[in-house]
């Protein structure tokens, strides 16, 4: 029985993935080749492919990579008074 993922997976060019990630198209071939997205050669004459899951997947872990770089960043921003009181070792 074949797999229905497989046959409802989507494709999309390399030059759509680049314009709805506003990166250039060999961008998109080096994620594929990095693993970061997943991609196939299809067709006659073969033709890179990226699954349209593949990309929604990439794009929630690049959210997710951002919210806790801005996290991090808020927390090295509070001064450590701020975070723990004033210290002994200022005398108060």
């Amino acid at each position: 029985m074949p797999d229905s993922t497989s046959a409802s997976a989507r494709f999309l060019a390399p030059a759509q993935v680049a314009e709805l990630l506003s990166i250039e198209v060999d961008e998109v071939i080096e994620l594929v080749y990095q693993g970061r997205l997943r991609g196939s050669r299809l067709g006659s004459p073969a033709r890179w492919r990226v699954e349209e899951s593949s990309l929604a997947e990439y794009l929630a872990e690049q959210s997710e990579e951002a919210r806790r770089m801005a996290l991090w960043r808020q927390a090295n921003e509070a001064s450590f008074p701020e975070v723990w009181g004033i210290s002994r070792a200022h005398g108060t």
